[in-house]
């Protein structure tokens, strides 16, 4: 399980300005450390690859970097604003952290860093002829890498903001969440067996949420640790993904210790958006979305609808394991409570949204038929018998 800290470390990974912090920081100690490597270089390298053969380089790449770099964030900012246009406005999000754009704009910048602050160094009459040396060095392997990425964004480009893109994005990102919460179906805690979760349990006090907005995140572990200081138990009642007001029971906690319930509200995440961390259905509420959209009168593609329900099925078919995982077997934190992910949750937020802007469409709601009949024989009983009961639910004509 995956501890908060470590979370947020990850998050920061993912945003745009790390790699770029990083590459720059990289150039510069590139810069720094030169003087230090001149005892490697021959001496009769000097007047070949001195300062004059640098500083021309230097001067182009500090000039064109810029250029660049400003015209890759512009494509970028219209690529993602098509895609938010067309697909679902919460993609936006997922978009900024592609990995592929933020390496090749991290590269630019980078570049841009590694040149102007070498042609400042050189004017100011920092770097030997034997230094000049190793600088030139490093300009050719940054002229490599540069090069590299720009071969790279262009073919990136060509996909871009595209629809085909944006589901592939969504559904990458959706496969790996699903598939990590049916190994732990409730986050390593206790399985809770009780059909009214959200009831206050006997002889319990109310952990407040601390502010308004979506569950983000969990932290099975801190609450696990002072549940055990405290000997007693800690019970969720809002799972990832679910609203909560603030000062509403986000969960509950066994004991009369308000001080104890003040701390615990602190190990759980609250925001104003959903994130994919622990929230299996976001990515399904996201492919639902955009088929949404494509069945609008604006819009009318019933085409790309159906291709978002392949996608679907195709996600609860493969990232649903076979057997139905027995909660008690891989219990992590013995001190924590919650209700597991359902399969008739996991149906409701994909196929439900899409018909009810579908049902005038014949095609689209054929193709749903047909997709909830496969995953009615699927191998987990209870996908099976979901997918069934929503199958009568969406089409009882069909079922008499």
């Amino acid at each position: 399980m995956i501890s908060r800290t470590l979370l947020y470390v990850r998050r920061i990974t993912r945003q745009l300005w790390f790699r770029v912090v990083l590459l720059s920081a990289c150039s510069l100690l590139a810069l720094a450390v030169a003087p230090w490597l001149t005892g490697f270089i021959p001496e009769d390298l000097g007047d070949r690859f001195g300062r004059d053969a640098a500083l021309p380089v230097l001067t182009i790449l500090a000039s064109g970097m810029l250029a660049v770099t400003t015209f890759s964030l512009n494509i970028m900012v219209s690529a993602y604003r098509t895609a938010a246009a067309t697909a679902t406005p919460r993609v936006y999000r997922l978009l900024l952290e592609d990995t592929i754009t933020q390496s090749v704009l991290a590269t630019f910048v980078g570049g841009f860093v590694f040149s102007l602050s070498a042609v400042i160094l050189f004017r100011s009459g920092f770097y030997t002829e034997d230094a000049a040396v190793v600088v030139f060095a490093t300009t050719v392997v940054i002229v490599a890498l540069i090069v590299g990425s720009i071969l790279r964004w262009i073919d990136h480009l060509s996909g871009l903001g595209s629809m085909d893109h944006t589901l592939r994005l969504i559904e990458t990102r959706s496969r790996t969440s699903l598939r990590q919460r049916a190994e732990r179906p409730c986050l390593g805690g206790c399985a809770i067996t009780d059909d009214d979760s959200d009831a206050r349990p006997a002889d319990s006090i109310a952990i407040p949420a601390a502010e308004s907005g979506f569950v983000r995140f969990i932290d099975m572990t801190a609450l696990n640790t002072l549940a055990k200081e405290g000997d007693t138990r800690v019970r969720i009642a809002r799972s990832p993904g679910e609203f909560v007001l603030r000062g509403q029971p986000v969960a509950w906690l066994f004991t009369e210790d308000e001080d104890l319930a003040d701390t615990a509200s602190g190990h759980i995440e609250i925001g104003d958006v959903r994130s994919f961390d622990q929230d299996p259905s976001f990515g399904l509420t996201l492919l639902a979305e955009t088929a949404q959209r494509a069945l609008s009168p604006g819009i009318n593609d019933p085409g790309t609808a159906m291709e978002v329900m392949g996608r679907l099925e195709r996600l609860l078919w493969e990232s649903t394991p076979n057997d139905i995982p027995d909660a008690r077997e891989d219990v992590s934190f013995p001190h924590v409570e919650m209700p597991p992910v359902t399969a008739r949750h996991l149906l409701d937020c994909a196929f439900p949204p899409i018909a009810h802007c579908g049902k005038d469409d014949p095609s689209v709601m054929d193709w749903m038929q047909k997709g909830l009949t496969a995953l009615s024989d699927h191998p987990n009983s209870d996908m099976a018998k979901a997918a069934q009961s929503l199958a009568d639910h969406l089409f009882p004509a069909q079922s008499d």
